[in-house]
């Protein structure tokens, strides 16, 4: 498990070790911060991917922590949703919303950065802290599909069957981010750089995870993933310029170079065939999906202001 960074995680990672029932660690605290937050609902999200070698495999389904999880899910939408204000669109007016809110967005670019100015040191963090939903891609996603109407369902199993690699396990996108990692110098095991994950990092991840466990959010997963998709073509090529202007191109240069073509044509397969058909067939799907979208590009340049001022660089 992770290190704790508060009372309340402190509290969790020892709870989770210990046999289910043991109460003998008293009440969960209240978190010391958002640090302590964020890192807490990011170990109990990881129960049900891959769980711990140190933790008690019956741990993910211990009343305690699921009470945690609860309380710790129902502050992060509320902070979340608290910084967007949609309107509830019409079934026919989400595509062209979705594009409306990526043309809009004037968030601050990594990609520019790294192909423009980005020293080794600093792609090197920048991949770090990717890492911690990279060697995951696409699992978020996945919790949907049983929760979709049918058009809906086959275009998101359309997806996730390119980016799981189309049967190939060597061309699993999480894999081939992990290859590439090696090659520049880094480690690819699952969760290895957890410890030096920023609040912002673990957000992004946290909302991820909770949009694709809750059934009731299952809209906003698949807006998430819609803006996911849609703003990730052009930054990857940019990537791949930045990588190879610092040497660092071969297998993580082909990894962004696979998701140039590859998100393109997700882009429209998110957008319509997935977001699209899934609000004509269930209209009051509509503000959750463009909630997810939103919550997508805020997070995303939130993350990217932490990395700026922590490099000390100007976007």
């Amino acid at each position: 498990m992770p290190k704790p960074r508060g009372v309340l995680s402190e509290w969790t990672f020892a709870r989770l070790a210990a046999t289910a029932g043991d109460d003998e660690h008293g009440p969960a605290p209240a978190a010391d911060s958002w640090d302590d937050e964020a890192i807490t609902l990011w170990a109990l999200h990881e129960l049900s991917y891959r769980g711990f070698e140190d933790a008690a495999d019956r741990a993910e389904w211990d009343p305690e922590v699921l009470v945690v999880r609860r309380d710790l899910e129902v502050a992060l939408e509320e902070r979340l949703r608290a910084r967007w204000s949609g309107a509830d669109p019409q079934p026919a007016e989400v595509p062209a919303a979705l594009e409306q809110l990526v043309a809009d967005d004037d968030g601050p670019s990594l990609a520019d950065h790294v192909r423009r100015r980005a020293d080794v040191d600093q792609v090197l963090e920048l991949l770090r802290q990717r890492s911690i939903y990279h060697l995951k891609e696409s699992d978020p996603s996945a919790w949907v599909v049983p929760r979709l109407p049918v058009r809906a369902k086959a275009a998101l199993v359309e997806l996730l069957y390119d980016e799981y690699g189309d049967g190939d396990p060597n061309r699993l996108h999480a894999h081939l981010f992990a290859r590439g990692l090696v090659a520049v110098g880094l480690r690819s095991e699952y969760g290895a750089y957890v410890d030096d994950a920023l609040p912002e990092t673990l957000e992004m991840n946290n909302a991820g995870s909770m949009f694709g466990l809750q059934r009731r959010l299952r809209g906003a997963a698949m807006g998430h993933l819609a803006v996911f998709e849609m703003t990730s073509s052009l930054p990857s090529r940019k990537l791949v310029q930045g990588l190879e202007r610092l040497g660092l191109d071969g297998p993580m240069s082909a990894y962004y170079d696979e998701h140039v073509e590859a998100d393109a044509i997700h882009e429209h397969l998110a957008m319509r065939d997935i977001c699209g058909t899934l609000v004509e067939d269930e209209p009051e799907q509509g503000s959750q999906v463009l909630f997810g979208a939103f919550t997508c590009l805020d997070l995303e340049a939130r993350f990217a202001r932490a990395m700026f001022a922590a490099w000390d660089a100007t976007p």
